[in-house]
């Protein structure tokens, strides 16, 4: 077997797998920026909670169109997303909840509720295609929508780029000159739901925060510098997307969590060897001698 054969047959013989490698070229496009930029405010673990959060929506979706209608579910999945990502902001800020532990409380009901949605109508196989997304299914209008998600995600970034900034590392300072903290707060959840309605398309609901959070924490490893970050974060979301395209079709695995394990080993190579890794502080460099 050659290497083209092993590395490029794939997407030139069948159109589903060029479908899923522009999807995941999108999404890394999309997600690694986002996933930065919820690590730097300390929300990483709010973003896996509102990617089940917008299960409900997607499944009330899926009932209205009798069938997985990913135009439907999205459209579902970002309404309840941002539903969620209001109510959690509101009860901590009328109760003594902090906004995590209130994400927590309703991720968790949205979850329930979801699959007790599909369950009840779909079955087994639909709920298996809700949790874990169908990739390799994408069609040109899905494709079409993750693409518009991604552009509007790049165009609304380079606009609210040092506001965004700003409040990540000191918000003190914007409240001071009057900047609007809360707005852009908001315009950056509904840039975290946009991007967790466009993977869930292609990853399911339990993981459609993987190409956010991991490509995040390998950048975090390797980079101190915020655009390096970014950069490094969208070309471990793609390359992770299409090293586990390629291994879920050789090998004959599922490729959503192929793509996501993939990833997860690059992170875990980067524990090992980024300039902060395990490897640097056991085998420490001898220091130059003058």
């Amino acid at each position: 077997m050659t290497a083209y054969d092993i590395f490029l047959a794939p997407f030139a013989d069948y159109g589903f797998m060029r479908r899923a490698l522009v999807a995941c070229i999108c999404l890394g496009l999309g997600s690694g920026p986002i996933g930065v930029f919820l690590m730097l405010r300390r929300m990483s673990l709010m973003g896996d909670a509102m990617s089940h959060a917008v299960l409900p929506g997607a499944a009330i979706g899926y009932l209205i169109a009798g069938s997985l209608s990913l135009t439907a579910m999205g459209l579902g999945g970002l309404v309840a997303g941002l539903s969620v990502a209001l109510l959690s902001g509101l009860v901590s800020r009328v109760t003594v909840l902090q906004e995590d532990a209130s994400f927590a409380s309703f991720y968790l009901t949205s979850l329930a509720l979801g699959v007790l949605i599909v369950s009840l109508r779909g079955s087994n196989i639909d709920l298996l295609h809700v949790l874990f997304g169908t990739i390799l299914a994408i069609d040109a209008p899905a494709l079409y929508q993750i693409g518009a998600i991604t552009t509007v995600t790049l165009l609304a970034l380079a606009i609210i780029y040092r506001p965004l900034v700003m409040e990540c590392f000191d918000p003190g300072f914007l409240r001071a000159v009057g900047g609007r903290g809360p707005i852009y707060h908001f315009l950056f959840l509904l840039l975290v739901v946009l991007n967790l309605v466009a993977s869930f398309q292609a990853l399911g609901t339990l993981m459609a925060v993987g190409l956010m959070m991991l490509p995040a924490a390998v950048a975090q490893l390797w980079s101190r510098s915020l655009p390096a970050m970014m950069a490094i974060a969208t070309g471990t979301a793609m390359a992770a997307g299409y090293i586990g395209l390629i291994a879920s079709y050789h090998l004959e695995f599922a490729s959503g969590p192929t793509i996501i394990i993939t990833a997860s080993v690059i992170y875990g190579l980067s524990i090992l060897f980024a300039p902060s890794g395990l490897a640097r502080r056991f085998f420490p460099r001898p220091h130059l001698r003058g």
